[in-house]
């Protein structure tokens, strides 16, 4: 709060009064709704830890966009991949799939064509993103020139199979620790950072912006029971619907 925040009210200064007062509001809001800033749209992702989604309510809640898990190494598939995939579709949410990493399991492009045979290829249906690599829980035994090299193998393997560049979700720290800050990917996959807090902070090397932002685990929406990670794509829906169509 500025100082002008703290000021006694004075006789004769009625109008500074009301204006401090609305100015406190208006903070208060903005609190309550999330970190939302000009020119954002509002996303979520889930997998089967949410159980049944009714999308049609998460669509009228103003949800605009998804990311949907569909797999985990070469062996795991979503159990409500199938179900969650084509029902937001179907209510009208921009949706795209991710797969969760396990480097230490199989290399990158094995796990980049079980993530495109199943749900995470992308369609030009002008509702489906490009698929997602998730990248965290450590740094899975590999060095960071493997990490970097692990990685490389899984988007060049989903960019053959599919032709959209993959995006990276990741944190600052996981991308210092386990990739040593390499900077190489930035010009091509898009980033998806997560933060829980009320800024998406420093960013990892290379990108100079974030096109996604996953600013909590805590969220709610209606038509999901329980908590759900809550998203800002970093622009307005026709920059969105501009990403799910390759344009």
């Amino acid at each position: 709060m500025s100082d002008s925040g703290r000021r006694a009210t004075r006789p004769g200064h009625l109008l500074s009064s009301v204006l401090t007062v609305a100015a406190l509001v208006a903070a208060t809001l903005a609190v309550t709704a999330g970190p939302a800033q000009a020119a954002t749209t509002p996303g979520i992702d889930v997998s089967h830890y949410q159980g049944a989604i009714n999308w049609t309510s998460v669509r009228n809640a103003g949800i605009q966009w998804a990311y949907i898990k569909a797999t985990e190494g070469t062996t795991f598939k979503d159990s409500r991949f199938n179900t969650n995939y084509p029902a937001a579709h179907a209510a009208g949410v921009i949706r795209g799939a991710y797969h969760f990493a396990r480097p230490a399991a199989s290399s990158g492009a094995a796990q980049a064509n079980y993530f495109a045979s199943n749900g995470g290829a992308w369609s030009a249906d002008n509702l489906t993103l490009p698929g997602a690599l998730d990248l965290e829980a450590g740094c899975h035994g590999l060095s960071q020139s493997g990490m970097v090299a692990w990685i490389r193998d899984f988007l060049n393997t989903y960019r053959a199979r599919t032709g959209r560049h993959a995006v990276i979700y990741t944190t600052t720290s996981w991308w210092s620790s386990c990739t040593g800050n390499y900077s190489g990917f930035a010009g091509t996959s898009p980033l998806w950072i997560a933060r829980w807090a009320s800024a998406p902070g420093a960013l990892p090397a290379g990108w100079g912006f974030y096109t996604m932002w996953q600013y909590t685990s805590t969220g709610s929406v209606p038509g999901i029971s329980g908590a759900v990670d809550r998203d800002w794509f970093n622009g307005a829906r026709d920059r969105l619907l501009a990403l799910a169509n390759n344009t």
